[in-house]
């Protein structure tokens, strides 16, 4: 959170904001964050884990992604340590899928109301928090990744009722959804929408009805694999000759460029790219400095849209 007398260009470390200044559950924010997922491939090394962390808030990183699921728990811990008890930080914690060690994927889904209930009060314990700022429903309406099916198929409404209880019990700031649909996001718009996370990057904008939805409704767009690739059969970004082309005309890699497409494409776009490097972390905050003229942006916004829905796991 922006501290009284910093400027709102500045985080409250009076660091300038990489990528400028966002907006999240009212609260402002650097437009380039980080997705902590990545910092499970730090387990054997916690040390290092919470030192990424804090260099990513030296860079002027104050909003991250989270899940209870990274890790078992894990992730949780370490942005515990990192960040300590200060609001200056956005901690955006996801429920609907729980720890699976012995299953084919690390993770199932955990969709019903009693689940999501549990799921939060874990997220508030490992991170050692009274509230949690953020909480996203991870849904299974939409790709790449896990469908739900059998007694995991839960109405949204039944899902957002328990979410709304949270947050009226004061355990939740603020609701947002992933990988959801746009009839799920038009359904949960009277709920009160902080953020919408799908699977969305320059070759894959199957989303595009609902981002314009986002920016109408002053909900902050935070896609994941912004790079694409994820998974076998995903397109890659830095597999297109445009982007490449742009990549060596600014002395920038495939993945800055992709990344910079993001944040010039629609103004409520919040990156949260992850990594376990301190080196990729840093060229990852370093695309808020990458501008994008104006044939650059048009021979990007030119590269076909592929979906990748079809790719699905579990």
């Amino acid at each position: 959170m922006t501290s009284h007398g910093t400027s709102p260009s500045a985080t409250a470390e009076g660091t300038p904001r990489p990528g400028g200044t966002g907006v999240l559950a009212g609260r402002t924010v650097s437009r380039i964050g980080y997705g902590a997922m990545q910092l499970e491939r730090l387990h054997a090394d916690r040390g290092a884990a919470v030192a990424l962390v804090r260099r990513a808030v030296e860079l002027g990183v104050d909003h991250f992604d989270t899940a209870q699921f990274y890790g078992d728990g894990f992730v949780n811990e370490v942005l515990r340590e990192a960040l300590g008890t200060a609001d200056d930080a956005v901690v955006v914690t996801k429920v609907g899928a729980t720890p699976d060690p012995g299953g084919p994927l690390p993770l199932r889904l955990a969709q019903r109301p009693e689940e999501l209930r549990t799921d939060v009060e874990d997220n508030l314990r490992s991170l050692g928090a009274d509230r949690l700022a953020v909480v996203n429903l991870r849904r299974a309406d939409t790709g790449p990744g896990l469908r739900a099916e059998g007694d995991q198929l839960v109405d949204i409404d039944d899902q957002l009722a328990v979410l709304t209880a949270l947050r009226d019990e004061g355990k939740i700031g603020a609701i947002g959804l992933s990988a959801v649909t746009l009839d799920g996001l038009r359904r949960a718009l009277p709920v009160g929408i902080a953020c919408v996370q799908n699977s969305y990057s320059l070759v894959s904008r199957t989303d595009e009805d609902m981002l314009r939805l986002c920016v109408a409704e002053g909900i902050a767009w935070v896609p994941y694999f912004p790079l694409g690739g994820a998974f076998p059969g995903m397109p890659k970004v830095a597999d297109e000759s445009a982007v490449r082309s742009a990549a060596a005309a600014l002395g920038a890699t495939p993945a800055q460029v992709g990344l910079a497409w993001l944040l010039h494409h629609a103004a409520n776009v919040l990156l949260i790219p992850g990594t376990a490097d301190l080196g990729h972390l840093e060229a990852n905050i370093a695309v808020g400095g990458l501008a994008l003229d104006g044939a650059e942006a048009a021979a990007l916004d030119a590269v076909p849209s592929r979906s990748a829905d079809h790719v699905r796991l579990g």
